[in-house]
């Protein structure tokens, strides 16, 4: 067990002010068995993280450039020093496999810190043009000031990263709530930013439930809200947004991505890139490709060689082994509704299992209390159609749906027939084809030959229900800036109102 994980409000952690605190427990779902104790966040607890951050605002907002730069740098450096320590944690608490988590997880984390810390000295110029001889305009980028983020139980880390690096090298203050299902990293990002000499106030963690995250929401004090979840959850977000001070948002949500592959494709780097579309983090991606589209003139061979990769390359067990590259599902709620699919994908779909399924099996070792873990085994469905729920609904496990197609024009049609739009991929060694059909996607992240890849440097967000707006990328910046014009006379007013 660690200990308690207090709230992070003003540069401290403390319990919350309430005389009877509200905690909740985080579940190490490998074993089913607990790993701390969390106090949960009250009304008053929120109002003094707003306050914290309002008044922290008033001298970070003013410091320059170079300063905050030097102090997000020193994170980067604290953070990469950490990073095992951290993976571990993050492993413990999300099931993910230590092996992903020290290569992905933090790293990427810290890229993106790393990348903010330079773009602001940079991008935060404004522009002045010259309008007649004595006349001009110039232009600020100005912090919008409290900014909140509300982050996703799949990538704690990294999503509070991808949200406050922006923010805080912009010069907002920040206040983030990590899922109450995977809590425990977030508090040692406010260890690693006061280690930096970030001041107080700048970085807040609250803990909570969906109340904690509507209460922001509502704060009218509250500038911009970023937040990473289900559709239903953001449509929440932002008629709260819009309805309590027409704040700023950015919204990451669902996919049900197409993963195409053309008849000229390299089926073994195809196959390859399906497994990581699909299994990668135990299938807990938003942006996994669980629409596998393939030309029906190698469907036989495709099945082939994803078999041989679930037979050979998976390997399950406890997350903390480094060989380990698939863990558990990362809760016992979660873990139903994903065999909740697959029970439906058999008995309602009446799709073709090609491995896995509920009575599939996940061989773990003994001895380690795994039996007692939300493991699922990685399901492919095959012979599926448009119409089945398991095509439709994102499921967010291991659970592939293989698709089969004969013409370019029939599968660029299927592929966007849904209301979500957040990421898309074909392979090919036509670049010519790939180029056309990627660009007939009605997705916000693309990738040709290659799947799941962001670099800090890259712009990610979906399209249609999948999101509003951006991460990373230069433009994320743009979205924790808010822009002032001046236009300066040094001639004479034209007087109107004057006596004739």
């Amino acid at each position: 067990m660690f200990p308690d994980q207090h709230l992070f409000i003003d540069g401290i952690f403390s319990p919350s002010v309430e005389e009877n605190p509200v905690f909740f427990t985080s579940i190490n779902p490998a074993t089913n068995t607990p790993l701390a104790r969390i106090h949960e966040a009250s009304p008053k607890d929120l109002q003094n993280a707003v306050d914290a951050a309002a008044k922290a605002f008033e001298t970070w907002s003013k410091t320059t450039p170079i300063e905050r730069s030097r102090i997000l740098s020193k994170a980067v450096s604290i953070l990469r020093d950490r990073n095992d320590e951290i993976a571990r944690v993050e492993s413990l608490d999300t099931g993910k496999p230590f092996s992903e988590t020290r290569t992905v997880d933090v790293a990427t984390g810290a890229d993106v810190l790393e990348y903010f810390s330079g773009v602001c000295l940079s991008g935060l110029e404004g522009k002045m043009v010259r309008l007649r001889e004595k006349a001009w305009f110039y232009t600020t980028k100005e912090p919008l000031g409290v900014c909140v983020g509300i982050g996703a139980w799949n990538y704690p880390i990294q999503i509070a990263l991808w949200k406050c690096a922006p923010a805080l090298a912009a010069g907002n203050t920040f206040i983030f709530k990590p899922s109450e299902v995977t809590p425990l990293t977030a508090n040692i990002l406010a260890e690693v930013f006061t280690a930096a000499g970030l001041p107080r106030g700048v970085f807040n963690v609250v803990h909570g439930s969906g109340g904690v995250g509507a209460w922001l929401s509502n704060c009218p004090r509250v500038a911009k809200i970023s937040f990473t979840g289900q559709v239903s959850t953001g449509k929440k977000v932002y008629a709260s947004a819009a309805g309590s001070s027409l704040k700023n948002v950015t919204l990451e949500l669902g996919g049900k991505s197409p993963f195409i592959v053309l008849p000229e494709a390299d089926l073994n780097l195809a196959a390859d890139a399906a497994m990581v579309a699909n299994f990668y983090s135990c299938g807990q991606v938003c942006t996994n490709g669980t629409r596998v589209f393939v030309h029906s003139s190698v469907k036989s061979r495709f099945e082939e060689l994803l078999l041989e990769r679930v037979r050979d390359g998976i390997r399950a067990g406890d997350p903390l082994d480094p060989n380990v590259n698939f863990g558990p599902l990362v809760s016992d709620v979660h873990c139903e509704k994903v065999k909740g699919y697959i029970r439906h994908g058999e008995e309602v779909d009446k799709a073709r299992l090609l491995c896995g399924g509920l009575k599939g099996a996940v061989s773990l070792p003994d001895g380690k209390g795994l039996e007692k873990g939300f493991f699922v085994a990685p399901t492919i469905f095959t012979d599926c159609d448009d119409s089945m729920l398991i095509c439709r609904d994102e499921i967010f496990g291991p659970v592939l749906s293989l698709l089969t197609y004969k013409t370019e024009e029939e599968v660029v049609r299927r592929a966007n027939d849904t209301e979500l739009g957040l990421a898309a991929g074909v392979f090919t060694k036509d670049i010519d084809a790939a180029h056309r059909v990627i660009g007939q996607m009605n997705a916000g992240i693309c990738w040709i030959n290659t799947w799941g890849e962001s670099p800090a440097e890259m712009p990610v967000g979906g399209w249609g229900l999948s999101g509003v707006g951006v991460e990373n990328g230069s433009e994320a910046l743009s979205q924790f800036l808010r822009t002032r014009s001046v236009l300066v006379e040094n001639g004479e007013f034209p007087a109107v109102f004057s006596k004739l």
